[in-house]
């Protein structure tokens, strides 16, 4: 007696995915009170974008915006100097555009969400209130996005480390162009000032906060009695004071460390000192969680193979530790990001600052609501921006898989 068994052929997966009605259907409407919650929810967002599209339609005056456009991005940085601003975004995005596509090379080149980010650029590009000039090199950014973004998916992995160099020698090139000095004219650190003075002091405090705050974690867990009480001591009485307090320590204790003849650090340097050890602080805490979530015998198991401690940690323990605690991570620079409106207690003008120097003008008084819905609009728009790079390297590296 034979069996006469079917070929086994390839099938596809069976789809998970909802449909944007069956999604409405499962989640908003399926009992009659979510049903009624979800209608109500509705009236009242209707009403409320309704209330908002007739202000800023009939009522508000957005020219205080377009006005000082330059004001809020730029602050007081000189306008005969202001190519120096553009080299630095096309090193930067030209930079990220090669990041971002060797990040995505095993992906689809052009999916939908990539189009419409494009192509709401691009909009955005012919909306905003500025020059001719202005909107032909901003058109001329995006298609250096583009084209590094290709680019990057074409590169072979050898070119990792070139990319990595890369990224090292940007950081002074755009402090040479910012500072000046050595051919170029020099702009004080007080001219710093607007959204570019808030990204600067957020980049700068994420560079040098986060490699704090991992050895911070590294010493508190350390089997050396001073360097873990040293490590605990600054984590609890950083955490234990206000982060204006800290500032205020860094504006007046800083100048008193220092050696005389180095004579009176600069203000900026003062408010990212303190920016930098406050966050380090939580940080370390951050990734001390993600230290204890590393199995013990992963540990035990590579010091019976040989390895050094070093080798351990950075081979074995870090990248385990820091895997975990991403959304942690990126929460702790998000909140550095926003910290950085306190500054302003050093007399430095960030975004949030530009925009109190912007009311004060006669001819703007009253605007509040149109100014800081922009600045605001700002904040959310670069918070968001590494949310969703967080959500990518977390898909990327596996982390929400079971």
């Amino acid at each position: 007696m034979s069996l006469d068994l079917a070929p086994i052929t390839d099938s596809p997966p069976v789809s998970t995915s909802l449909t944007p009605w069956n999604w409405a259907r499962k989640r908003l409407f399926n009992t009659w009170y979510n049903i009624i919650l979800t209608i109500a929810a509705l009236l009242a967002i209707g009403l409320g974008l309704k209330g908002f599209l007739v202000w800023a339609t009939t009522q508000a005056q957005w020219a205080v915006v377009s006005n000082n456009l330059k004001l809020f991005v730029a602050g007081r940085f000189p306008d005969p100097l202001l190519w120096r601003l553009w080299i630095i975004l096309g090193v930067i995005i030209g930079l990220s555009g090669l990041t971002w596509g060797k990040l995505q090379a095993k992906e689809r080149l052009w999916t939908r969400d990539r189009l419409l980010i494009a192509a709401g650029i691009a909009v955005a590009i012919g909306l905003i209130p500025i020059s001719f000039a202005s909107r032909l090199i901003s058109g001329g950014l995006l298609l250096l996005l583009l084209v590094a973004f290709w680019l990057g998916r074409l590169l072979p992995s050898r070119f990792n480390r070139w990319l990595a160099v890369a990224w090292a020698l940007s950081f002074p090139l755009v402090f040479w162009l910012l500072r000046g000095g050595f051919g170029l004219q020099e702009v004080q650190t007080t001219d710093w000032s607007g959204l570019l003075l808030t990204l600067l002091g957020a980049v700068i405090g994420i560079a040098f906060a986060f490699p704090l705050g991992v050895l911070l974690a590294l010493g508190r867990q350390s089997t050396l009695p001073i360097v873990r009480l040293f490590s605990t001591l600054f984590i609890e009485v950083m955490r234990g004071l206000p982060l204006i307090g800290v500032l205020f320590i860094g504006l007046v204790m800083l100048p008193l460390l220092l050696p005389p003849e180095w004579g009176q650090p600069d203000q900026l340097l003062r408010g990212l000192v303190g920016l930098i050890l406050f966050s380090a602080a939580y940080i370390a805490e951050v990734v001390r969680g993600g230290l204890q979530s590393v199995p013990r015998g992963q540990l035990e198991a590579a010091r019976a193979l040989g390895l050094n401690p070093l080798l351990v940690i950075g081979l074995i323990l870090l990248p385990q530790a820091l895997r975990t605690v991403i959304p942690a991570l990126v929460g702790e620079f998000v909140s550095l990001f926003k910290e950085t409106t306190l500054l302003s207690v050093f007399g430095l003008i960030e975004l949030l600052g530009i925009s109190a120097s912007i009311l004060a003008n006669p001819d703007y008084v009253g605007r509040y609501v149109e100014v800081y819905l922009f600045a605001g609009g700002l904040y959310w728009i670069f918070c968001y921006v590494m949310s969703i790079a967080s959500q990518r390297l977390e898909n990327s590296l596996g982390v929400d898989q079971r």
